[in-house]
Protein backbone atom coordinates (compact mmCIF):
# COMPACT_ATOMS: atom_id res chain seq x y z
CA UNK A 1 0.00 0.00 0.00
CA UNK A 2 2.84 2.25 1.16
CA UNK A 3 4.08 1.83 -2.18
CA UNK A 4 1.11 2.30 -4.53
CA UNK A 5 0.82 5.68 -2.24
CA UNK A 6 4.29 6.60 -3.40
CA UNK A 7 3.77 5.54 -7.31
CA UNK A 8 1.11 7.86 -6.95
CA UNK A 9 1.91 10.87 -5.81
CA UNK A 10 5.13 10.26 -8.09
CA UNK A 11 3.07 10.48 -10.80
CA UNK A 12 0.75 13.40 -9.75
CA UNK A 13 4.35 15.29 -8.96
CA UNK A 14 5.51 14.24 -12.36
CA UNK A 15 2.09 16.05 -14.29
CA UNK A 16 2.42 18.98 -12.28
CA UNK A 17 6.03 19.61 -12.81
CA UNK A 18 5.66 19.17 -16.77
CA UNK A 19 2.41 21.69 -16.71
CA UNK A 20 4.07 24.24 -14.90
CA UNK A 21 7.48 23.86 -17.26
CA UNK A 22 5.75 23.70 -20.16
CA UNK A 23 3.75 27.28 -18.77
CA UNK A 24 6.90 28.63 -17.90
CA UNK A 25 8.23 27.85 -21.08
CA UNK A 26 5.41 29.35 -23.40
CA UNK A 27 5.72 32.51 -20.49
CA UNK A 28 9.08 33.13 -20.85
CA UNK A 29 11.14 30.81 -23.03
CA UNK A 30 14.96 30.34 -23.80
CA UNK A 31 16.42 33.51 -25.40
CA UNK A 32 13.80 36.23 -24.20
CA UNK A 33 15.70 37.26 -21.25
CA UNK A 34 18.71 39.48 -22.76
CA UNK A 35 20.88 41.74 -21.72
CA UNK A 36 20.06 45.36 -21.84
CA UNK A 37 22.40 47.22 -24.16
CA UNK A 38 25.90 48.15 -22.67
CA UNK A 39 25.73 52.56 -22.90
CA UNK A 40 29.01 53.67 -24.26
CA UNK A 41 31.68 54.24 -22.14
CA UNK A 42 32.30 57.69 -21.25
CA UNK A 43 36.19 56.96 -22.94
CA UNK A 44 34.66 56.02 -25.84
CA UNK A 45 32.61 58.81 -26.16
CA UNK A 46 35.52 61.12 -25.05
CA UNK A 47 37.25 59.84 -27.80
CA UNK A 48 34.56 60.40 -30.56
CA UNK A 49 34.13 56.88 -31.25
CA UNK A 50 30.80 55.54 -32.55
CA UNK A 51 28.64 52.69 -30.69
CA UNK A 52 25.78 52.75 -33.27
CA UNK A 53 27.32 49.18 -35.42
CA UNK A 54 26.87 47.93 -31.49
CA UNK A 55 23.84 49.74 -31.11
CA UNK A 56 22.33 48.18 -33.78
CA UNK A 57 23.60 44.70 -33.13
CA UNK A 58 21.62 45.00 -29.82
CA UNK A 59 18.09 45.83 -31.67
CA UNK A 60 18.90 42.80 -33.96
CA UNK A 61 19.47 40.52 -30.86
CA UNK A 62 16.19 41.79 -29.03
CA UNK A 63 13.90 41.79 -32.60
CA UNK A 64 15.67 37.85 -32.49
CA UNK A 65 14.41 36.91 -28.76
CA UNK A 66 10.94 38.81 -29.59
CA UNK A 67 10.49 36.69 -32.59
CA UNK A 68 11.43 33.45 -30.59
CA UNK A 69 9.44 34.49 -27.90
CA UNK A 70 6.54 34.96 -29.96
CA UNK A 71 7.12 31.80 -32.05
CA UNK A 72 6.89 29.57 -28.83
CA UNK A 73 3.77 31.12 -27.14
CA UNK A 74 2.33 30.28 -30.84
CA UNK A 75 3.74 26.60 -30.31
CA UNK A 76 2.96 26.14 -27.08
CA UNK A 77 -0.97 27.61 -27.23
CA UNK A 78 -1.53 25.27 -30.24
CA UNK A 79 -0.40 22.29 -28.48
CA UNK A 80 -2.60 23.15 -24.93
CA UNK A 81 -5.85 23.84 -28.00
CA UNK A 82 -4.43 20.68 -29.56
CA UNK A 83 -4.54 18.55 -26.28
CA UNK A 84 -7.77 20.13 -24.58
CA UNK A 85 -9.58 20.32 -28.13
CA UNK A 86 -11.74 16.68 -28.01
CA UNK A 87 -12.95 16.86 -31.78
CA UNK A 88 -9.38 17.43 -33.34
CA UNK A 89 -8.85 13.32 -32.64
CA UNK A 90 -5.58 13.36 -30.67
CA UNK A 91 -7.38 12.30 -27.93
CA UNK A 92 -10.14 10.52 -29.53
CA UNK A 93 -8.70 8.86 -32.71
CA UNK A 94 -10.04 9.49 -36.24
CA UNK A 95 -14.35 8.73 -36.07
CA UNK A 96 -16.64 10.68 -38.82
CA UNK A 97 -18.66 13.99 -37.53
CA UNK A 98 -22.25 13.75 -37.42
CA UNK A 99 -22.10 16.15 -40.24
CA UNK A 100 -20.31 14.29 -42.61
CA UNK A 101 -21.59 11.30 -44.30
CA UNK A 102 -20.14 8.00 -44.17
CA UNK A 103 -18.03 7.09 -47.21
CA UNK A 104 -15.88 3.68 -47.80
CA UNK A 105 -12.28 4.35 -46.70
CA UNK A 106 -9.61 3.13 -48.94
CA UNK A 107 -6.32 0.89 -48.81
CA UNK A 108 -4.85 3.92 -47.95
CA UNK A 109 -6.60 5.54 -45.39
CA UNK A 110 -7.41 2.40 -43.87
CA UNK A 111 -3.90 1.84 -43.23
CA UNK A 112 -3.50 5.85 -41.90
CA UNK A 113 -6.42 5.26 -39.52
CA UNK A 114 -4.43 1.86 -38.59
CA UNK A 115 -1.21 4.15 -37.38
CA UNK A 116 -3.48 6.69 -35.44
CA UNK A 117 -5.34 4.23 -33.54
CA UNK A 118 -2.19 2.03 -32.73
CA UNK A 119 0.95 4.53 -32.72
CA UNK A 120 0.82 7.67 -33.41
CA UNK A 121 -1.87 9.67 -31.40
CA UNK A 122 -2.08 10.00 -27.80
CA UNK A 123 -5.37 8.13 -27.48
CA UNK A 124 -3.13 4.91 -28.52
CA UNK A 125 -1.28 5.30 -25.34
CA UNK A 126 -3.55 6.64 -22.77
CA UNK A 127 -5.70 3.51 -23.08
CA UNK A 128 -2.97 1.46 -21.87
CA UNK A 129 -1.58 3.68 -19.39
CA UNK A 130 -4.64 3.79 -17.56
CA UNK A 131 -4.65 0.01 -17.88
CA UNK A 132 -1.49 -1.10 -16.41
CA UNK A 133 -1.97 1.79 -13.64
CA UNK A 134 -5.22 -0.70 -13.03
CA UNK A 135 -2.39 -3.59 -13.30
CA UNK A 136 -0.49 -2.24 -10.57
CA UNK A 137 -3.14 -1.36 -8.57
CA UNK A 138 -4.46 -4.83 -8.73
CA UNK A 139 -0.61 -6.38 -8.58
CA UNK A 140 -1.24 -8.14 -11.51
CA UNK A 141 0.72 -10.43 -12.19
CA UNK A 142 2.01 -11.02 -8.72
CA UNK A 143 5.01 -11.52 -9.71
CA UNK A 144 5.67 -8.85 -11.43
CA UNK A 145 7.31 -6.21 -8.62
CA UNK A 146 5.50 -2.71 -7.22
CA UNK A 147 7.16 0.85 -7.77
CA UNK A 148 7.94 1.87 -11.37
CA UNK A 149 9.96 -1.40 -12.48
CA UNK A 150 6.56 -2.96 -11.97
CA UNK A 151 4.61 -0.36 -13.25
CA UNK A 152 7.28 -0.41 -16.95
CA UNK A 153 6.98 -4.25 -16.90
CA UNK A 154 2.46 -3.56 -16.94
CA UNK A 155 2.64 -1.35 -19.34
CA UNK A 156 4.80 -2.93 -21.98
CA UNK A 157 2.96 -6.11 -21.79
CA UNK A 158 -0.35 -3.81 -22.28
CA UNK A 159 1.69 -2.16 -25.05
CA UNK A 160 2.18 -5.29 -26.92
CA UNK A 161 -1.05 -7.33 -26.12
CA UNK A 162 -2.81 -3.70 -27.70
CA UNK A 163 -0.50 -3.78 -30.67
CA UNK A 164 -1.17 -7.43 -31.03
CA UNK A 165 -4.84 -7.42 -31.02
CA UNK A 166 -5.23 -3.84 -32.96
CA UNK A 167 -3.06 -5.10 -35.99
CA UNK A 168 -5.20 -8.22 -35.86
CA UNK A 169 -8.44 -6.48 -35.62
CA UNK A 170 -7.51 -4.29 -39.00
CA UNK A 171 -6.63 -7.10 -40.71
CA UNK A 172 -9.80 -8.87 -39.93
CA UNK A 173 -11.88 -5.19 -41.04
CA UNK A 174 -10.28 -4.92 -44.20
CA UNK A 175 -10.23 -8.30 -44.99
CA UNK A 176 -14.27 -8.19 -44.30
CA UNK A 177 -14.68 -4.44 -45.65
CA UNK A 178 -15.94 -3.29 -42.73
CA UNK A 179 -15.88 0.32 -41.35
CA UNK A 180 -12.82 0.63 -38.57
CA UNK A 181 -14.06 4.32 -37.61
CA UNK A 182 -16.35 5.57 -35.54
CA UNK A 183 -19.17 7.44 -36.42
CA UNK A 184 -21.53 10.48 -34.14
CA UNK A 185 -24.95 9.75 -33.97
CA UNK A 186 -27.06 12.19 -36.48
CA UNK A 187 -29.87 11.99 -33.69
CA UNK A 188 -30.25 14.47 -30.96
CA UNK A 189 -30.53 13.99 -26.96
CA UNK A 190 -28.28 12.15 -24.66
CA UNK A 191 -30.08 8.68 -24.64
CA UNK A 192 -30.30 8.13 -28.13
CA UNK A 193 -26.45 9.67 -28.52
CA UNK A 194 -25.41 7.05 -25.35
CA UNK A 195 -27.32 3.95 -26.95
CA UNK A 196 -25.66 4.80 -30.44
CA UNK A 197 -21.95 5.14 -28.86
CA UNK A 198 -22.59 1.69 -26.59
CA UNK A 199 -24.11 -0.34 -29.61
CA UNK A 200 -21.29 1.10 -32.26
CA UNK A 201 -18.84 -0.86 -29.84
CA UNK A 202 -20.81 -3.91 -30.90
CA UNK A 203 -21.57 -3.41 -34.78
CA UNK A 204 -20.15 -2.10 -36.93
CA UNK A 205 -20.92 -0.88 -41.19
CA UNK A 206 -19.81 -3.48 -44.48
CA UNK A 207 -18.44 -1.14 -47.49
CA UNK A 208 -21.48 -0.20 -48.53
CA UNK A 209 -21.79 2.03 -45.25
CA UNK A 210 -25.36 0.85 -44.60
CA UNK A 211 -25.86 -2.76 -43.15
CA UNK A 212 -24.64 -3.14 -39.64
CA UNK A 213 -22.89 -6.41 -38.79
CA UNK A 214 -21.28 -7.16 -35.42
CA UNK A 215 -17.81 -6.34 -34.80
CA UNK A 216 -16.38 -10.09 -35.24
CA UNK A 217 -12.93 -8.63 -36.29
CA UNK A 218 -12.60 -6.34 -33.33
CA UNK A 219 -13.42 -8.75 -30.54
CA UNK A 220 -11.79 -11.49 -32.06
CA UNK A 221 -8.62 -9.08 -31.91
CA UNK A 222 -9.05 -8.98 -28.28
CA UNK A 223 -9.33 -12.26 -27.93
CA UNK A 224 -6.24 -13.30 -29.50
CA UNK A 225 -3.98 -10.52 -28.17
CA UNK A 226 -5.19 -11.71 -24.44
CA UNK A 227 -4.28 -15.08 -25.30
CA UNK A 228 -0.75 -14.19 -27.00
CA UNK A 229 0.07 -12.07 -24.01
CA UNK A 230 -0.13 -15.45 -22.27
CA UNK A 231 3.70 -16.16 -23.96
CA UNK A 232 5.34 -13.02 -21.66
CA UNK A 233 3.48 -13.73 -18.37
CA UNK A 234 5.06 -15.00 -15.71
CA UNK A 235 3.58 -18.95 -14.84
CA UNK A 236 1.03 -19.73 -13.75
CA UNK A 237 -1.20 -18.70 -16.51
CA UNK A 238 -4.52 -19.19 -18.68
CA UNK A 239 -5.11 -19.09 -22.19
CA UNK A 240 -8.31 -18.82 -22.26
CA UNK A 241 -9.08 -16.35 -19.44
CA UNK A 242 -6.71 -13.84 -20.34
CA UNK A 243 -8.77 -13.95 -23.72
CA UNK A 244 -12.42 -13.61 -21.99
CA UNK A 245 -10.79 -10.90 -19.75
CA UNK A 246 -9.59 -9.28 -23.03
CA UNK A 247 -13.09 -9.23 -24.80
CA UNK A 248 -14.46 -7.56 -21.61
CA UNK A 249 -11.89 -4.75 -21.47
CA UNK A 250 -13.03 -4.01 -24.94
CA UNK A 251 -16.32 -4.27 -24.38
CA UNK A 252 -15.82 -1.27 -21.32
CA UNK A 253 -12.94 0.89 -22.36
CA UNK A 254 -14.41 0.48 -25.95
CA UNK A 255 -17.32 2.35 -25.05
CA UNK A 256 -16.17 4.54 -22.93
CA UNK A 257 -14.36 6.03 -25.75
CA UNK A 258 -17.25 5.99 -28.02
CA UNK A 259 -19.08 8.31 -25.35
CA UNK A 260 -16.53 10.65 -24.94
CA UNK A 261 -15.99 10.82 -28.78
CA UNK A 262 -19.76 11.12 -29.55
CA UNK A 263 -20.04 13.90 -26.65
CA UNK A 264 -16.69 15.78 -27.80
CA UNK A 265 -18.86 19.08 -29.32
CA UNK A 266 -20.03 19.34 -25.72
CA UNK A 267 -17.14 18.65 -24.21
CA UNK A 268 -15.20 21.13 -26.22
CA UNK A 269 -17.62 23.66 -25.24
CA UNK A 270 -17.67 22.92 -21.44
CA UNK A 271 -13.76 23.14 -21.69
CA UNK A 272 -13.58 26.33 -24.18
CA UNK A 273 -11.99 24.75 -26.46
CA UNK A 274 -11.11 26.47 -29.73
CA UNK A 275 -12.81 24.65 -32.62
CA UNK A 276 -10.30 23.41 -34.92
CA UNK A 277 -10.64 22.43 -38.56
CA UNK A 278 -11.51 19.03 -39.09
CA UNK A 279 -11.06 18.89 -43.12
CA UNK A 280 -10.24 15.31 -44.15
CA UNK A 281 -11.41 13.67 -41.14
Amino acid sequence: MKARGTLRYGMQLVWVLAIVSAVAWAQNPPGSDQPAPVSPAPEAQHQGITQEPKREENRKDENVAEQAADATKKLGETTLSKLTDWENGWLTGPYVGKERNLVSVTSRQRWDIYLQQTLTTPSAYIKRMFVAGFDQWRESPPQWPEGWNGYGERFASREGQFITANSLANLGNAALRYEPRYDQCKCSGFRPRTWHAILRNFRTYDRHEENLHPQWALYGGAFAGGVISTYWKPHPRNALAEGGWAVLGQAGYGSLLNFFTEFAGDINRKLGAHRQARSGR
